[in-house]
């Protein structure tokens, strides 16, 4: 007990006078306004990375590439060394990765009981993509903009256009559901349904941009950017990465149910 007092109140020091030095630094000249900085964030009309000297793209399409290579980089790993070594009695990662298999699964089979084998599939992916696209902007990567600056690597989802694009595939999901289930009738049904894939895109994107924005809020000021942004960026981080996930993966998986079923049962 005496070394868990002794240790924080070691850690309480140390971080009070790192905000005391911070304060008494004071912050140097900006070359950009917050406004600007912020402005950025959202738009990356500034801020641009060159993709292989072809063309000037925004930074969270490298974000998409380096997410998706570690995704398929990560799955053929657990294909070739992990999966022959499963056992009838797990380890840990081989309970770990039933277990997330089996949280979608069982979402799938409770929103779409008759056709949820693609289903299952589709939001495990879109799951994991969000969920490990999202916690990639804590790796902190960095890259060179065009004006020569560095620039850290922003989560691939908070740039709109990917989330207009997860957001419509997942739609197109859903229509599928749809026409597989029910014919022409579930294109009517899906149709109903025109703002979905706006409502999926926006949400999605403005959970992470909001987390993006009040991180770069607090790294603009020197005063506060000690201690501070790595709390609000991990807390922030960590939260949109499990709702978002839970939240497009459920609402994918309930209107996929909903037009997949077939007619003669709701009579």
């Amino acid at each position: 007990m005496n070394h868990r007092k002794r240790g924080l109140a070691i850690c309480l020091t140390a971080a009070g006078l790192l905000l005391a030095g911070a304060l008494l630094a004071g912050s140097p000249g900006r070359t950009e306004s917050v406004q600007e900085a912020m402005r950025d964030a959202v738009l990356h009309d500034v801020n641009r990375v060159s993709l292989l000297g072809l063309k000037e793209v925004n930074p969270g399409l490298i974000s998409a590439f380096a997410v998706t290579a570690i995704l398929l980089a990560a799955a053929a790993c657990v294909r070739v060394f992990a999966v022959p070594r499963f056992r009838l009695v797990p380890g840990r990662l081989q309970l770990a990765l039933e277990e997330a298999v089996g949280l979608f699964d069982r979402m799938a089979r409770t929103s779409s009981p008759h056709r949820n084998g693609f289903l299952g599939l589709y939001i495990f992916s879109a799951g994991a993509y969000i969920f490990v696209g999202t916690l990639f902007e804590l790796l902190g990567l960095q890259a060179v903009t065009v004006h020569g600056h560095p620039i850290t690597l922003p989560a691939p989802l908070s740039d709109v256009n990917a989330a207009i694009a997860l957001g419509c595939l997942s739609y197109l999901v859903i229509l599928s559901g749809g026409i597989a289930g029910s014919g022409a009738r579930g294109i009517g049904k899906t149709l109903k349904e025109f703002s979905l894939p706006i409502s999926m895109s926006f949400r999605l994107f403005g959970a992470l941009l909001s987390g993006l924005l009040v991180t770069e809020l607090v790294y603009y000021f020197v005063s506060l950017s000690f201690v501070l942004p790595v709390v609000v960026g991990v807390l922030f981080t960590l939260l949109h990465a499990l709702i978002q996930t839970y939240v497009l993966t459920m609402l994918t998986a309930l209107y996929y149910g909903e037009v997949s079923e077939p007619a003669h049962k709701k009579q």
